[in-house]
């Protein structure tokens, strides 16, 4: 007898069981209990049984209904059904079923042994017929078809791609200086030192800054002596005779002289505004973040 040999054994009177259990597991087999018909339908879902033994009257389902179940998910497996009431009817519904024996209690070592062999000699079915058998309902194959992307997506994607890069190039730098900062912040706060914190930190902005600004007044100072010349020349120009054409003839060399400064004013100052908005939407993402923790 090989100890692969699965029997369950379901009754709700615990006696049953265990008398199966020291019958049978000397003989090769394993058995598993069940205390009623709900229980046992799971344990066949969970795992594979050679011979199922049920009693008929069981509270809630009863053994005849159980082995309708059984029969109806998986026919090839044998059921006996134990009973102590039997009526004609019950056997007629459970022959009707496809059971392969009944037992009568009381129950006897021999009795046990005799129909667990019986049932083990059952035709078993074979495994093209069980799949056969086997309810559409019970199998669930999930088939998905291969999604297609859209050819304009694709080509968004591919003309996208260099420019993502650059930015992820450009702004990872910026990002990770940023973060340095915040977290070395943190860390300064929370050290002895923190009351000094900010002085040190205003006194590092303005080291920093200090370059910036004398570049500013280098840049700026030279503009602001060629506003002060062009003011002083328009109101000269105002008081004379040519004024009106003057004013125009001025008018379109400001704009001549003034153009190329507003294209690099541009140039200048648009991958600025986009640094400047790259670290107020990640510090306003790292502050909603603070809170959330």
């Amino acid at each position: 007898m090989s100890a692969l040999r699965k029997v369950l054994v379901v009754d709700d009177d615990a006696v049953v069981g265990k008398s199966f259990n020291r019958v049978l597991s000397q003989k090769g087999y394993v058995v598993t209990t069940a205390q009623n018909a709900h229980e046992a339908l799971k344990q066949v879902r969970e795992q594979s049984f050679d011979v199922v033994f049920t009693d008929i009257k069981m509270p809630g389902m009863d053994g005849v209904e159980l082995a309708e179940q059984l029969k109806a998910r998986q026919p090839w497996t044998p059921v006996v059904i134990i009973t102590g009431f039997g009526t004609t009817e019950n056997e007629t519904r459970a022959k009707a079923a496809g059971v392969t024996d009944f037992m009568r209690k009381p129950l006897s070592p021999e009795m046990i042994e005799e129909s667990a062999a019986h049932a083990m000699r059952s035709p078993v079915v074979p495994m093209a017929a069980r799949l056969e058998l086997v309810q559409p309902s019970e199998v669930h194959v999930a088939i998905e078809a291969p999604a297609v992307a859209h050819p304009v997506r694709q080509i968004a994607l591919f003309l996208a791609a260099p420019f993502i890069g650059l930015a992820y190039a450009v702004a990872m730098p910026l990002v990770g200086l940023a973060a340095l900062l915040w977290i070395g912040g943190k860390a300064l706060l929370q050290t002895q030192a923190a009351k000094h914190a900010p002085m040190f930190l205003k006194n590092v902005a303005l080291l920093a800054a200090a370059p910036f600004i004398g570049l500013l007044y280098a840049m700026a100072l030279p503009f602001v002596g060629m506003g002060f010349l062009v003011v002083t020349a328009a109101k000269a120009l105002a008081t004379s005779r040519y004024a009106p054409t003057m004013t125009r003839f001025m008018g379109y060399a400001a704009k001549l002289i003034a153009a190329p400064f507003i294209g690099l004013a541009f140039a200048v100052m648009l991958p600025l505004v986009g640094t400047a908005m790259l670290f107020w939407v990640g510090g306003k993402a790292l502050m909603t973040r603070a809170e959330v923790a």
